[in-house]
């Protein structure tokens, strides 16, 4: 798996590395090691990419959303606010509409 570009990938790639403490099932660490004889810079690169996913992924959401509020405030100006004939009924006459 290659390294994604320092520019593409929302961090630092060349920042210094820190020793942590993280827990995994034993089983699954032997057998990764046995695919690999980089395991940190090989969950360091599906950690990048994972989190570039799901930075796309917040991206595409924020654009649906965006075109849903478009597409609702172009049918309001076309057609009129969807629950104004239902909400008269329970203004008090005396206040505007």
């Amino acid at each position: 798996m290659s390294h994604i570009g320092k520019r593409d990938a929302g961090y630092d790639a060349q920042a210094s590395k820190r020793r942590i403490d993280i827990t995994l099932n034993e089983d699954l660490l032997r057998a990764a090691q046995s695919y690999t004889d980089n395991l940190s810079g090989t969950i360091e690169s599906l950690l990048a990419a994972w989190m570039q996913d799901e930075s796309r992924k917040r991206d595409d959401d924020l654009e649906h959303r965006r075109k849903v509020v478009a597409a609702w405030n172009a049918f309001d100006e076309k057609h009129g606010r969807f629950a104004d004939e239902w909400s008269r009924d329970f203004v008090p006459e005396d206040q505007d509409r």
